[in-house]
């Protein structure tokens, strides 16, 4: 299968602090990934790196087979959409679903360009495909915090990306809204013509039946990667994590349970 990202030893150093070192990573077509990992291991720096926004201290990063630094950022960028809290704060509260989502189209927050009809028809069909067309008029202040994630999934689309990057997107999600919106996860996920996905979370409960493959990080390197089932593991996350993590599968979806070694002579 053919790559749509190839990252090779990369490394990234500010001052004499390494943030991610000797990392390798290959996302094929037809895998989606999700990626873990404990506070500072390196996820955020990663995704960075990928979306042009962090230059590498030495290594490569190639998407569709065309390297950064070789091709034009602003167009490799157009190819991976991101879906992170981050790009809510820049967002107009009055600026209705709509607009958002056609702001997709031209890489923009708040939309100033003009939409042409097919753009605009193009970004209903979207909202309708999220479960979003009656909020095509409300403005983005008025939206839950899980319409955001949907109307944002939607506004990553109209640009027809081939990655679709999703920063912990279920943050803020009461445990409803978080079902829900992993669910339509799963659906993005099985579309045929659609983007390979990589979600970064914490918690491997959100790991729907449709992710293949896993890269755990830990202190900016690859601890573990590859299919889900030989990385998602009681041994390899207990090890990136630094602490007991017990893992079990049920019904294509995981479970997990901490545990913290007792000390000596502590009550129970």
């Amino acid at each position: 299968m053919a790559d749509i990202l190839c990252v090779s030893n990369l490394r990234v150093a500010r001052g004499r602090t390494e943030i991610l070192r000797g990392l390798d990573w290959r996302v094929r077509r037809g895998e989606h990934w999700v990626i873990l990992g404990p506070n500072g291991s390196g996820k955020t720096s990663l995704l960075k790196a990928i979306t042009g926004y962090l230059s590498p201290s030495s290594g490569e990063i190639a998407l569709l087979g065309r390297r950064y630094g070789e091709a034009d950022w602003r167009e490799l960028r157009l190819d991976v959409g991101i879906v992170t809290s981050a790009l809510q704060a820049s967002i107009p509260a009055a600026e209705t679903a709509l607009d958002t989502v056609l702001s997709g189209r031209y890489a923009q927050l708040d939309l100033w360009a003009k939409p042409g009809r097919a753009e605009t028809k193009e970004g209903r069909r979207l909202l309708r495909f999220v479960g979003c067309a009656s909020l095509a008029r409300g403005e983005w202040a008025h939206l839950s915090q899980g319409e955001r994630q949907r109307v944002l999934i939607a506004r990553s689309l109209m640009a027809r990306p081939k990655l679709l990057i999703l920063d912990e997107p279920c943050a803020g999600l009461d445990p409803v809204a978080r079902e829900k919106f992993l669910r339509f996860v799963e659906a993005v996920a099985r579309r045929r013509s659609g983007p390979a996905l990589v979600l970064v979370t914490h918690h491997a409960e959100e790991i729907m039946p449709a992710f293949t493959h896993a890269l755990l990080l830990r202190d900016g390197r690859a601890f573990a990667s590859g299919t889900k089932s030989r990385v998602v593991t009681t041994r390899k996350l207990s090890g990136a994590f630094g602490a007991r993590v017990a893992v079990r599968r049920v019904r294509d979806r995981y479970l997990t349970a901490v545990g913290h070694r007792r000390r000596p002579g502590a009550g129970l």
